[in-house]
């Protein structure tokens, strides 16, 4: 089975990526195509890079509170540019109520801190077998 190509974004003004960096060699270790944009990305500039690299799936890193703005708003970029197709998932300090909202608004997953990388590659895995 061919692995999907993953982006992996740092939306927003949050300067900690650690996490980020952590999941996306992770999920290389396990043989994904990644593709990490860096720090201070915008949902113009995620949806943009996520076409322009064909991925199957966007991960969203966010440790400031705004993913209730930035999840909703690269989603819909993602719509506009006929790219619905694609999967976004994601990580950081989001509450579980906030959570339960962004899978209401199509998120197929979010994973908070500490979850281990084996358990985000069997997601994925399970996302995209076939």
């Amino acid at each position: 089975m061919k692995k999907p190509r993953i982006l992996i974004a740092k939306p927003g003004l949050d300067g900690h990526d650690r996490g980020a960096k952590v999941v996306a060699r992770g999920l290389a270790d396990a043989g994904f195509e990644v593709i990490y944009t860096g720090l201070h990305q915008t949902p113009e500039q995620i949806a943009e890079a996520a076409v322009q690299e064909d991925v199957d799936a966007v991960g969203l890193s966010i440790l400031s509170g705004a993913h209730m703005t930035l999840f909703p708003r690269v989603m819909e970029l993602l719509r506009e540019k006929g790219a619905e197709n694609i999967m976004v998932f994601g990580g950081g300090i989001i509450p579980t109520d906030d959570a339960v909202e962004l899978k209401h608004l199509g998120v197929a997953e979010i994973f908070g801190p500490g979850t281990p990388i084996a358990e985000i590659v069997s997601f994925l895995e399970g996302r995209f077998k076939g």
